[in-house]
């Protein structure tokens, strides 16, 4: 039987990918492996519950580790691997102290870190993170996880169930994660929407790194999960996932860089690398191949640069077999700790669903003697596959001959000091710059720039001055250190409330000025960019503003108090769904108090009845769009949350995402809001090109003009309604509107939630995140969230239209220079720097842009002026 164990061990390294059905071998809670010194608590109920004492099927101690108080997130028994281990099973027991203890989990979650430092959040394939635990104090239950996870610190948290008081033992199994790799980089994975086959969403929905500026950076994820995917990718192996799941894929041109995808891989320690092996799918009939080639370089350290040389393979492109299929790529034994390739495209897609790679680190022999000494483990299990006894599989670390130490301090000293000194010479070079910059920017005093977030006005300031004679205080005397920047700007920024007295325009309602008056039959060919039509409707009401803060981290509406007052004194109007027909597809994105879910809803057009506002859906499943409560969320966020529920059930226009139904008779509190099968308008047009006989010709997805000025006019129907209401969306942009099939827009606010747009929101440390490159001047300068704003930010919507979403607004800028632009829009001295006009965009309505970016707030035109000089357009 040992040496079965050991072939299957050797086989599955010569293959070059870990096997997570063999991977599954005790790891040292029960026979001692784990030393008591690596296995620690939050909390002890006595010294004889401590967290040695939590070992499986032991009855040492009082038989178990039971935490101090009743479980809470803040109780967890952490267990230190020693080294990053496949984790792939967790088995636990409750206190049983021969017949004595009856104290057991009934439910847990795991965190796992493999540094120690950054800990991540585990869940299952369907987006759970509670596992069950156990019945009784005796039986063990094991639970396998899927996904695997690749560790060396993991954490039990027991969840609170019927208020019982909890006590662990616990055992760890999986295997010695031999490959090294601590995390990979790589763009995020995109949507194919194939005729007549349902959408298939190729993103790595199981990593755990973070997502910025749509590319997957320092996780782990289905890459390296053991799972290999089949030759149809629109099939998966298990879990009841969406088409695509088992591939993180790209489509060719999508991407900016030019026919490659360019991979990042960090490991462990420096290596000799002898090949890399690419599980890749070749489906060539659906524009899927294997990739043509691919080029590797090499850096022995993190902090060295890139080696010059690099390896290059040319693969041997197959056009009669479809199968998918593993591809070995000679490294040639070079020496690194971190690789980075760029693979070439063959096709119009290329598809990975593992990679994995092989040095000459790898010592199997040494587990031959670990192997048969092991003891074997019983236990009673739920499972068909128990999990395996052996040794935690590693190789023989180098001797230490005393001298590494002194070499480490070195070294660390040397870095220090080039740190310090680069920090300097930096520092030196910014403080030039300022004082040549001075004359224009700075008189005698210091100044204070109000910056706006979503739920107050963050105040960004140097140190306060006394106020001299005959001067305005410069701001307030309390500083904060823990601001991130600070803006020198004109003195007029020294009081916002004077810089108010100066405007008369920001502190009276926008009533009708003399500039058109009422506007019936608008042409936009006359409005300049000084010279706009509105209409006698006020653009904004001075009443006080209520600011719902979305659970997920979105803007959700900023709307009058009255009107609030209004919508919330009856009871909630959309009606309870049964919890257990939604099924989880995907997380979309996730807040400080909440998640959102892309789910199936089953039954749902049967449960809305007649007038059900789902469309057709021609036997299909609908998709929903889910927002779920924390359990941990505050009392102030449940209440939000309830109110948001309240507000969205009256919503009622066909351009603004519906409330469908709620499930609040039990927590977690979510609400279940329409979802458009085509997904964002931003992902949505950046995967087309403009309609011409040539994308006809080569079936490349496109979208008209007429499609473009239908988007347009759907989007301004929608925002009028809500303007009609003094509602304040705040966050407007084609990553807030969704579509259908029949390109059908819904305005909605899921896009701050969602890591995928990350990079369009600048982050206040600690604070707030602002979308900035959307937002009107006085809305980052005075943190004045108006009708009117929405306005400018309809307009740099139409240019992401018109750009087919190719590129961020203000590209150019960094989020510093884009805040030092709105203060020449204040300033008004011709310096500011507008978006320029599309190639695809008429320039009729191009001066509708400029309209909306008009600098004073009365020459924007109203929402009911724009719709109605957009829609003769659609018309034409």
């Amino acid at each position: 039987m040992h040496l079965f164990l050991l072939l299957i061990l050797q086989a599955t390294a010569a293959f070059g990918q870990i096997d997570p059905a063999h991977c599954r071998y005790a790891l040292g809670m029960e026979d001692g492996r784990i030393k008591d010194d690596d296995i620690t608590a939050s909390s002890q109920w006595y010294e004889t519950t401590g967290p040695q004492y939590s070992r499986m099927n032991r009855e040492e101690g009082d038989g178990a580790w039971c935490p101090e108080d009743n479980p809470s997130d803040a109780q967890y028994l952490q267990v230190d691997l020693g080294k990053l281990t496949f984790l792939t099973v967790v088995g636990t027991q409750g206190r049983y102290a021969r017949y004595s203890g009856n104290e057991f989990a009934r439910a847990y979650r795991l965190n796992y870190s493999r540094d120690g430092l950054l800990w991540k959040s585990w869940m299952n394939r369907l987006g759970n993170t509670v596992m069950e635990g156990n019945k009784n104090a005796y039986t063990s239950v094991i639970n396998d996880l899927h996904p695997p996870i690749i560790t060396r610190y993991v954490r039990l948290i027991p969840v609170p169930k019927l208020s019982t008081t909890v006590c662990m033992r616990v055992e760890l199994y999986g295997c010695l994660w031999e490959d090294g790799l601590i995390s990979y980089s790589a763009p995020e994975g995109q949507i194919m929407m194939p005729p007549g086959y349902p959408i298939a969403s190729f993103n790595d929905s199981t990593y755990d790194g973070a997502h910025e500026r749509r590319k997957l950076l320092g996780g782990l994820g289905q890459l390296t999960d053991g799972v290999i995917g089949l030759d149809d990718f629109l099939l998966t192996r298990q879990y009841h996932v969406w088409p695509g799941y088992d591939y993180l894929g790209w489509r060719n041109d999508s991407l900016g860089s030019p026919g490659f995808v360019e991979m990042e891989f960090v490991f462990d320690r420096k290596r000799n690398f002898t090949s890399m092996k690419v599980h890749s799918n070749n489906m060539f009939t659906r524009g899927v191949k294997i990739f043509s080639s691919v080029s590797c370089w090499f850096k022995p350290r993190l902090i060295a640069d890139w080696e010059v040389e690099p390896v290059s393979f040319k693969t041997v492109l197959d056009d009669r077999n479809p199968s998918a299929r593993y591809v070995t790529v000679p490294l040639n034994r070079r020496a690194a700790k971190s690789l980075r390739c760029r693979f070439y495209f063959a096709d119009f897609w290329m598809m990975f669903s593992e990679i994995s790679f092989q040095s000459e680190d790898t010592i199997l022999p040494s587990l031959i003697p670990i192997v048969s000494t092991v003891p074997q483990v019983k236990m009673e299990s739920t499972m068909s596959t128990p999990p395996m006894t052996a040794a935690n599989v590693s190789a023989s670390d180098p001797p230490d001959d005393g001298k590494t130490p002194i070499l480490i301090g070195c070294l660390v000293t040397i870095i220090l000091l080039l740190v310090i000194i680069i920090f300097l010479i930096l520092w030196c070079q910014y403080v030039c710059k300022v004082l040549e910059k001075a004359p224009r920017r700075i008189l005698d005093e210091e100044v204070t720039v109000r910056l706006s977030s979503c739920s107050d006005t963050i105040i960004l300031q140097t140190p306060p001055v006394p106020p001299r004679s005959g001067h305005a205080p410069t701001g307030p005397t309390n500083t904060d250190p823990h601001y991130e920047r600070v803006f020198l700007l004109d003195p007029q920024y020294q009081n916002p409330a004077v810089l108010r007295n100066k405007l008369p325009e920001l502190s009276q309602s926008a009533e009708a000025s003399a500039c058109g008056g009422g506007y019936a039959e608008p042409d936009v060919t006359q409005c300049t960019p000084h010279q706009c039509f509105h209409s006698n409707a006020p653009h904004y009401a001075e009443t006080d503003i209520v600011r719902l803060q979305g659970v997920t981290g979105s803007n959700m509406y900023a709307v009058p108090a009255l009107t609030v007052d209004s919508l919330t004194r009856k009871d909630i109007s959309a009606a309870e769904f049964p919890r257990q027909q939604l099924i989880f597809r995907e997380k979309l994105g996730e807040g400080q108090f909440g998640e959102v879910h892309l789910c199936e809803a089953e039954g749902l057009p049967e449960f809305l009845g007649e007038g059900s506002p789902l469309p057709d859906r021609d036997g299909r499943s609908v998709l929903v769009a889910v927002k779920q409560l924390r359990a941990d969320a505050t009392s102030q966020a449940r209440n939000d949350f309830l109110k948001e529920i309240k507000i969205m059930s009256r919503l009622n226009d066909p351009n603004i995402i519906r409330l469908l139904c709620v499930c609040v008779s039990s927590d977690p509190l979510c609400m279940v809001t329409e979802y458009m099968e085509n997904g964002d308008l931003n992902m949505f047009l950046s995967q087309r090109e403009i309609e011409s006989t040539l994308t006809h010709a080569n079936n490349i997805p496109s979208v008209s003009l007429s499609d473009l000025l239908h988007m347009s006019v759907q989007i301004s129907s929608g925002m009028t309604y809500l303007a009609s209401l003094n509602f304040v969306h705040r966050d407007l942009a084609t990553r807030n509107c969704l579509l259908d099939r029949r390109l059908t827009i819904k305005i909605s606010d899921f896009g701050m939630s969602r890591n995928l747009y990350s990079s369009d929101y600048y982050r206040i440390q600690g604070r707030a995140v602002l979308p900035i490159r959307w937002m009107a001047w006085e809305s980052i300068l005075l943190g004045k969230f108006t009708t009117a704003s929405d306005v400018w930010a309809f307009g740099v919507t139409l240019w992401e239209i018109f750009t087919l979403c190719k590129e961020q607004p203000y590209s150019l800028l960094s989020d510093e220079q884009v805040i030092e632009n709105t203060g020449e829009f204040f300033r008004n001295q011709g310096r500011q720097i507008f978006l320029y006009g599309p190639p695809l965009c008429p320039p009729s309505l191009f001066e509708l842009m400029m309209c909306c970016w008009s600098r004073d707030i009365p020459d924007r035109p109203t929402f009911e002026g724009l719709y109605q000089a957009l829609k003769p357009h659609v018309n034409q």
